[in-house]
């Protein structure tokens, strides 16, 4: 029996190692080097650099632009977060009753995730240029008289919204799964003791949703903090810098100014500030899920 579970150990072991070996090479060691240059004055083309300890990372915090930067992409994150997790619950809510049509309306509403990021920022930049400037003119509306991107104040919503609406369809699919693993009949158990909607919800299905939740919620953070697409092809950074999100000022930084390791100490924050959020998100979050 000992000799069998050492071989099936072997063959675990043997099986898993070509996946492992392309993950330390293609992300941790990646990562590894990326730390390393943060701590150093590297230009990205030089064969020669120096090590100069914590100086990027003091000179981050010194700079405007770069905590000009930070503010917007965590508002942005922030928003895209709420607005897909609101979103997707009361779509998958509203799928999980059965509308009438339902099965049409699942096709339609998944067909924006098929879409590469690059097409969705193209196809609505013309929808902000030409479409809804001419709309604007004919119903009087001076604020879409002129392309929303355009104006510093409602730039980060315009491009917001095309994240949204692209990012909402996989995630409505994953909660309106897990809805389907909700126990029927701890509903009837609460219809006895006259609970009302909203009672059932808090205390019966948001609880089982907490894990697909925190999947969705990661993601989301993930996608807000590393926007760059819809940025690049919607406004580059602009009005007058307004809609610079980190990775979009980290690509600048790296390969338009040839600070790469300064653009790395800033990849290294934007990681660091993930995993703080998460960690933070997961503390409050993880004493109401369900263990089955």
């Amino acid at each position: 029996m000992k000799k069998k579970l050492d071989r099936t150990f072997k063959t675990d072991v043997l099986l898993s190692l070509p996946a492992l070996v392309a993950y330390l090479l293609l992300f941790v060691t990646p990562v590894l080097i990326g730390i390393w240059y943060s701590f150093t004055d590297w230009n990205g083309i030089s064969r020669n650099y120096d090590f100069i300890g914590l100086k990027n990372y003091a000179k981050l915090f010194m700079d405007q632009r770069f905590l000009r930067v930070i503010g917007f992409t965590l508002r942005y994150t922030g928003y895209l977060i709420m607005g897909v997790l609101l979103v997707s619950l009361l779509t998958a809510l509203v799928l999980n009753a059965k509308p009438k049509g339902w099965s049409f309306f699942k096709a339609v509403f998944f067909l924006p995730c098929l879409f590469s990021l690059v097409t969705t920022g193209l196809l609505f930049k013309e929808i902000y240029s030409e479409a809804l400037p001419l709309l604007g003119q004919a119903v009087g509306s001076e604020l879409l008289s002129r392309s929303l991107l355009s104006n510093s104040s409602y730039a980060i919503y315009a491009v917001l919204l095309v994240n949204l609406w692209s990012s909402v369809a996989i995630p409505t699919v994953l909660i309106f799964a897990a809805l389907k693993s909700v126990p029927k009949d701890l509903y009837e158990v609460a219809d006895i003791d006259g609970g009302s909607g909203w009672d059932k919800f808090k205390a019966i299905t948001v609880p089982y949703l907490i894990p697909t939740l925190n999947m969705v919620f990661v993601t989301t953070l993930k996608g807000g903090l590393c926007t760059y697409e819809y940025i690049t092809v919607l406004t580059a950074g602009g009005p007058g810098r307004a809609t610079e999100s980190l990775a979009y000022i980290i690509y600048i930084k790296g390969f338009n100014e040839n600070a790469y390791a300064y653009a790395s100490a800033m990849s290294v924050v934007m990681f660091l500030a993930m995993v703080f959020v998460s960690f933070i998100y997961f503390r409050l979050v993880n004493r109401k899920e369900v263990v089955a």
